[in-house]
């Protein structure tokens, strides 16, 4: 039985840069990638599904103190 190929971290970026580029088709790059088309297909659509999400504005949300932390810093202001 044989494992599953583990890819570094830039792997699936660089692999959806090329399938976006349109150049080769998703067989030739599976076949020069070394993996599977569904290796090639995944990042390419998970790219471009969050790449929307990248130019939005207010998005990003502050994070919420809970109580505990809201009880210290209360402590800690009246000292």
């Amino acid at each position: 039985m044989s494992k599953r190929k583990r890819h570094l971290p830039d792997f699936r970026p660089n692999v959806a840069q090329e399938a976006l580029k349109g150049e080769e088709t998703v067989s030739a790059l599976a076949s020069r990638f070394g993996a599977p088309p569904t290796t090639v297909h995944h990042p390419k659509w998970a790219l471009l599904e969050g790449a929307a999400g990248v130019f939005e504005r207010g998005s990003g949300k502050a994070p919420e103190a809970t109580e505990e932390q809201v009880k210290d810093l209360h402590v800690k202001i009246g000292d």
